[in-house]
């Protein structure tokens, strides 16, 4: 198939609204208030742990935070198994404002555009590294949608922009403060490649977490096989 191959597309992008999903929930009681503040009609859409975070440091009800299951219309799936996979969300992240079909689509759909992703993912490295650690907890600790959000929206750096640690807080303050709470094709591919070397790691950290173990010991995890 064919990539979507283009050539229009935007430098400065204003930050209106934000996707956030974060497993280390370290420095948002500096990062949302900031946000809020610099960007004054800022909307955030969140889940499970994440969002009562936010609803915390923001108050509830807040004019600028929602549920992705409130926009999505689907309900989070037992254990939050199931949160942001969503056709609505992944159209907010990939469209181009540049290409009819995707304005079409995000009319279609009621979807929004949305201009930044703030996601860190299961700390599955920290529970790969406890003593006796079971294949069963490692796996449990797998992020699907986590990797797939910051993917998606590293791939559209076009328009989209992605942090994924919360040491990268400060310097995104600093740039929206500076530059009227927006960002520019520069500073977003820059974090793309942040991104992409982030998800790297972490399939890197998984993959060789399997290839340590023995297969044949792996069915002793589960005493309850059918």
């Amino acid at each position: 198939m064919a990539g979507n191959i283009v050539s229009q597309v935007d430098d400065w992008v204003p930050i209106r609204r934000v996707l956030i999903s974060v497993s280390d929930k370290a420095g948002l009681e500096g990062l949302i208030p900031a946000l809020v503040q610099i960007c004054p009609n800022v909307h955030m859409y969140s889940t499970g742990g994440t969002y009562r975070r936010l609803a915390e440091i923001l108050g509830e009800p807040s004019a600028h935070l929602s549920r992705v299951a409130d926009y999505t219309g689907q309900p989070e799936t037992q254990g939050g198994l199931v949160k942001t996979l969503d056709f609505k969300i992944y159209l907010g992240l990939l469209t181009e404002t540049c290409n009819p079909a995707h304005q079409a689509d995000l009319a279609r759909t009621g979807a929004q555009p949305i201009d930044l992703v703030i996601c860190n993912l299961y700390p599955f490295e920290a529970t790969v590294a406890e003593a006796g650690v079971t294949v069963e907890r490692a796996r449990s600790n797998v992020d699907i949608g986590g990797p797939c959000m910051i993917r998606a929206a590293a791939k559209n750096y076009l328009r989209v922009a992605v942090v994924v640690e919360p040491d990268g807080y400060p310097a995104l303050l600093e740039r929206l403060r500076m530059q009227q709470g927006r960002l520019n094709l520069a500073q977003r591919f820059d974090l793309a490649g942040r991104a992409f070397a982030h998800t790297a790691r972490y399939d890197a950290a998984i993959a060789g977490f399997f290839a340590g173990q023995d297969a044949e010991r792996v069915p002793r995890a589960y005493p309850d096989l059918l």
